[in-house]
């Protein structure tokens, strides 16, 4: 017995079955809402919103963790390695789970777990001497990298998996302005609490944030099964627990078999490659223009002159990603298509990556990183969710934790290995960097093509079957 595909179950309501209520009209300014669609939207777009508050709360207190040992910043560079190593072990475990739990219990099992870690931490810190440690300091640092990935990519493959492709690709709009909110209520949220409580304290907010996610992902799994109730006249296949006869796929297992997961995942790599290779140029001009300004100022005017450089910066690219989100991204998808605009990033990074070559200088780059995060942060995250709205369940929430996390991960890990190499050993300059990611931007834009003739291949029933059966 195979498992139906979520399309098969869930299809759009018949116009006119539903009067658009007021969250509906509401968010009909942002994207296409059929009636009765806005409170589910809303719900997951809440539960994105308190996970990216949870992180942007818990952000500042790994850095100070970590940092305020003597070799802290070069701890930060060496745990990416760790993380992506952990993340071979930890993948494969979730994916094990992912084979045991229906999606609801699956969902909010693992976010109370990463909960209560909080709590635990918390509790350590209280114990003598060990708030100081850094051994606490690199496990907090370490915890945080699996789980701002894991959650994330979690709580995505679960909107995946409760909307069909239809649905999925009118409404991640909305969902994605729960990020791009919560990025910057994180941030806003911090400083409002931190005269009230302490850097550890932080941690318990973070973890009432995280049972917030938690309960809301309950909620949209029992509106969302009710509705495939009204939907169809047969009993409907329970989405919670596909069936037993099943033959299982490990999750790496599931992106290297299957063409598509592995575009996918390559192009996760080469992405993070780009941007990574992007962030190390932009802060290597921004404190050489600090160390210009700042003269013989000191370390103290230097670190304020690189903070308020990094502020500017942060302030220009969530306003504008909140922008982006709320007026073009919708608008882009439904004129353009997702195919057209799954290029429009690439493109931008393809400028900018010329242009930082033909004048290497820290406006030029400022510009261009500014186009890049925002768009990536609005557009492009909205679309590469939707890659996965053709996939089978177990993909959803297996091969997507791979790619996510790890492939994501090892991106990281590739632009620090040419750091390495190319700043620390060759001693070459930013324009090499420049030319190092327009030459990778070719390879994304390649594998970017691949993926668009790839998806329609997906989606045909004996390959859907094929991830299941």
């Amino acid at each position: 017995m195979t498992h139906a595909p979520l399309d098969a179950i869930e299809s759009p309501p018949q116009a006119g079955a539903l009067t658009p209520s007021v969250v509906d009209r509401v968010l009909g300014v942002v994207t296409q809402v059929r009636p009765g669609e806005g409170v589910t939207a809303l719900l997951l777009a809440a539960a994105l919103f308190l996970l990216l508050l949870a992180y942007y709360i818990i952000k500042p207190v790994r850095e100070a963790l970590i940092l305020q040992h003597p070799t802290g910043a070069e701890y930060k560079s060496y745990l990416g390695a760790a993380i992506a190593v952990l993340l071979l072990f930890v993948v494969p475990a979730y994916a094990a789970l992912s084979d045991r739990l229906p999606r609801n219990r699956l969902v909010v099992s693992v976010t109370l777990f990463f909960s209560l870690h909080l709590v635990l931490f918390y509790a350590a810190s209280q114990l003598p001497g060990l708030s100081d440690s850094l051994l606490l300091s690199l496990g907090f640092f370490v915890w945080v990298g699996i789980f701002n990935m894991m959650l994330v990519a979690q709580l995505w493959a679960f909107a995946n998996d409760v909307y069909d492709k239809e649905r999925g690709e009118r409404l991640f709009v909305v969902i994605g302005l729960g990020a791009s909110i919560g990025a910057i209520a994180g941030g806003s949220v911090d400083a409002l609490l931190s005269s009230s409580f302490d850097v550890f304290e932080m941690l318990l907010v973070a973890a009432v944030a995280l049972v917030g996610v938690a309960l809301i992902c309950e909620v949209v799994h029992r509106r969302e099964s009710r509705r495939s109730a009204r939907l169809v006249d047969a009993p409907p296949v329970d989405p919670t627990a596909p069936p037993a006869a099943i033959v299982r796929k490990g999750a790496f297992r599931l992106v290297l078999r299957e063409r598509y997961l592995s575009l996918i995942a390559a192009f996760s790599l080469i992405f993070t490659f780009v941007n990574t290779n992007g962030e190390y140029m932009l802060g290597k001009l921004i404190k050489e223009s600090a160390v210009a300004e700042a003269a013989a100022g000191g370390s103290e005017v230097l670190r304020r002159l690189i903070s308020e450089e990094y502020r500017r910066f942060f302030l220009f690219v969530n306003v504008l990603s909140l922008v982006l989100q709320f007026f073009v991204v919708s608008r882009v998808v439904r004129r353009a298509g997702i195919a057209r605009a799954f290029f429009v990033l690439p493109l931008i990074a393809l400028v900018d990556g010329l242009a930082v070559t033909a004048v290497p200088v820290l406006a030029v780059i400022f510009v261009g990183k500014v186009a890049e995060n925002s768009t990536d942060y609005s557009l492009n995250n909205t679309l590469r969710q939707m890659l996965w709205l053709p996939t089978t369940r177990e993909m959803k929430y297996k091969a997507k934790q791979a790619v996510d996390t790890f492939f994501v991960r090892m991106g990281d890990v590739a632009s620090g290995g040419w750091v390495f190499v190319a700043a620390s050993v060759l001693g070459l300059g930013v324009r090499a960097f420049a030319i190092t990611n327009t030459l990778l931007v070719l390879v994304w834009l390649w594998l970017a093509w691949a993926i668009v003739r790839a998806q329609p291949v997906l989606a045909q029933p004996a390959l859907v079957k094929s991830g299941e059966a």
